[in-house]
């Protein structure tokens, strides 16, 4: 887990900036984010569109490849 220790003359800006980039460096919120149950509908819409273009794009490889040894 991500801490910090705050100096006396350190004022909170600075020590929230170290948080997070300790945070950021940490993947805390990655990780958070993925071990989310609940999915939105918008969430589901974006990964079907991603896996239906990757699907796509392997399909058009293939074929390209296949095409060039003819």
């Amino acid at each position: 887990m991500p801490g910090i220790k705050v100096h006396p003359n350190e004022s909170f800006e600075e020590a929230y900036r170290k948080f997070k980039k300790q945070v950021d460096r940490n993947l805390v919120v990655t990780e958070v984010r993925a071990r989310k149950h609940f999915e939105t509908a918008t969430e589901k819409r974006k990964k079907q569109k991603i896996s239906a273009r990757k699907k796509m794009l392997k399909k058009l490889y293939m074929l390209r490849r296949y095409e060039s040894r003819l």
